[in-house]
This record gives C-alpha cells, sequence and structure tokens, in this order.
C-alpha cells in the first residue's frame, strides 16, 4: 500500500461515488462524502492503522458517512416543497469519459424510478440492499460495515429485496427502440405536435416535476395521456418564442434531454422512463440546486418576466 493512499483510493473513488449518489441521491452529497471517506483513510494511514484491504475499508467508510447523511437529511426531504427527485447525472459515452465517477457500473439501480424507489428505505436497508444486491458485498462485509450481525443483514436484505421487487420499475428492453422512440417524443415536442404525442404516452402516463418550489413549477404528479400530451406539446411555442432548444442526453442510464436557452445554458432535465413501447413517466428537473453540476444555468427567473411582459403587451 502506498504511504499517502492515494493509488489505492483512486482506484476504487468511481465505485465509492456509485455508492455514495445511490444512498443518497445528491451529486455534491456524494462527492462531499467520497472526500471525506479519503481524508480519513489517510489519517488512518497516519496514524498506523492496519488495514488489509483498502477497497473493503474505504466501502466501509463512504457507506457509514452516507448513512449519517441520509439521516440527517431525511428531515430536510420532509419539509420539501413538491415533489423530491434525485440530482440527474448525463450517463451518455461522452459524459463518462469526462466524468469517469459518473459511470454507471449497473445502470438499473442508476435511474431515477430505481432511486426514487430506495427513498422508502430505512437507511440501513438501504446500505444493505445496496451493498449485497447491487455492488455484490458479502453479508459478512456488510455486517462489519452496517454494525449488525449477518443474520440480522440477511433480514434486512430480504425485506428491502421484497418491497424492492414489487415496484421495482420495468424499462425497454431495446435499447435502438428506446432511444427510436425518445427521438420522436422530443422532436414532437419542439413541434408542440400533440396529436404525435398522444401516440407515444401510456394511457396512465404521470409527468412528475421537482422544482424545489420555484415557477413554473407542478406541485403534484400530472397524470393520463391528454393532460400530459397537452402540457408537452404547449412547450413548442415557448421553445420557437424564446429560442430554447431541445438537446438529447442519457440521463442516469434512460433516454432524456436537457431544456437549453439560446446560450446553451440549462433551463432543466427531462429523462423518460420508456416500457412496452410507450412513454409511462416522464420526470423533470428544474431546481437549480440539482443541476448545477451539469454546467451553467440559464436565468429562469429574467425568462418568467420576459414570458409575462410578452403576455401583458398582447392582451
Amino acid at each position: 500500500m502506498t504511504p499517502d493512499g492515494i493509488e489505492e483510493f483512486e482506484a476504487i473513488r468511481p465505485r465509492l461515488f456509485a455508492i455514495a449518489y445511490r444512498m443518497l441521491g445528491r451529486v455534491s452529497d456524494a462527492e462531499d462524502v467520497v472526500q471525506d471517506t479519503f481524508l480519513r483513510f489517510q489519517r488512518a494511514l497516519r496514524q498506523g492503522t492496519e488495514i488489509d484491504s483498502a477497497p473493503a475499508f474505504l466501502s466501509a467508510i463512504v457507506t457509514r458517512l452516507s448513512i449519517n447523511e441520509l439521516q440527517s437529511a431525511r428531515a430536510r426531504r420532509e419539509v420539501y416543497v413538491g415533489e423530491w427527485l434525485p440530482e440527474p447525472l448525463f450517463t451518455d459515452e461522452q459524459a463518462l469519459r469526462d466524468d469517469p465517477a459518473a459511470h454507471a457500473e449497473e445502470a438499473d439501480s442508476l435511474s431515477l424510478a430505481f432511486l426514487v424507489l430506495l427513498e422508502q428505505l430505512t437507511p440501513v436497508e438501504r446500505a444493505v440492499f445496496l451493498l449485497h444486491d447491487v455492488f455484490g458485498y458479502g453479508y459478512d462485509e456488510v455486517a462489519r460495515t452496517v454494525g449488525k450481525s449477518e443474520d440480522n443483514c440477511r433480514q434486512l436484505a430480504t425485506r428491502a429485496r421484497r418491497h424492492i421487487e414489487a415496484e421495482k420499475p420495468r424499462f425497454e428492453a431495446s435499447r435502438r427502440e428506446r432511444d427510436r422512440l425518445a427521438e420522436r417524443f422530443f422532436a414532437a415536442v419542439g413541434d408542440g405536435n400533440v396529436d404525435e404525442l398522444v401516440e407515444m404516452l401510456a394511457d396512465d402516463v404521470i409527468l412528475y416535476g421537482d422544482s424545489g418550489g420555484m415557477r413554473p413549477s407542478w406541485p403534484r404528479p400530472i397524470v393520463g395521456r391528454d393532460r400530459v400530451s397537452r402540457l408537452m406539446g404547449g412547450m413548442g411555442a415557448l421553445l420557437t418564442r424564446h429560442d430554447l432548444r431541445l438537446e438529447r442526453h442519457e440521463v442516469n442510464g434512460q433516454p432524456g434531454a436537457t431544456l437549453l436557452d439560446r446560450e446553451g445554458r440549462i433551463v432543466n432535465v427531462f429523462a423518460l422512463d420508456i416500457v412496452d413501447s410507450v412513454i409511462q413517466t416522464i420526470r423533470s428537473v428544474l431546481n437549480p440546486d440539482k443541476l448545477r453540476h451539469l454546467g451553467p444555468l440559464a436565468d429562469v427567473e429574467g425568462m418568467l418576466r420576459a414570458i409575462r411582459e410578452e403576455r401583458r403587451s398582447h392582451s
């Protein structure tokens, strides 16, 4: 092992980020936890702590810190305004080359739908389930990490697995078909083609919006093909009038897009769940605090003022 532990840490850093992000659903918090893990690892090395396996040691630290952070974050989420969604990640090939830490080792467990489902587990249940079922750690390692017996961890994993399996999202099996439908969908949104949107949406499609309370917001889910198609179709005129554009991305392993202003700054991010060749769920993240890690942000408040002024001038 190197004296400063940098080599050992860098070798497993993407795995540490993957654990922390799935635990917390926030990029900034996950990065902070990973950095704190590294500092604690270096401190242990300086103090002469005997470390048999750097990966096991680091994974245990990042998991414990994530549990602590998650327990404090739950109080904040109880007063969160509107729908809560995880912070999105771009997982296109170029994004992965630019940021290896964002690499999805297990794509399905990275989807926004799956991360939302994990929110229903307790912090320790989530840790046990992720470590064992997603990342393949043995129950002996998991038990040492969370401070429970192996039997207790098996029980926690079984309970979590039962809940996850009952509600686990399904996705379009063919990536090619999935991406083709997403291309059609976002083109129809840009054109304001409501009729074509109707053809691509499930009868019971749901649209979730996370704005953190800022306007424009959808404080409650919008349900049903007619309502969702009208809302998304109405964006077409807005895009044209205010020189906005949709740029396709893979978001958390699923098809998505980013809405950009004329300077290429981010307005919001969309992610789609496609099941049986129709769009089942649309998730929109508008809260700027959840988008800063993706690039420069648009002045949404300024855009809204311009829209209001335009409407007043035509009234």
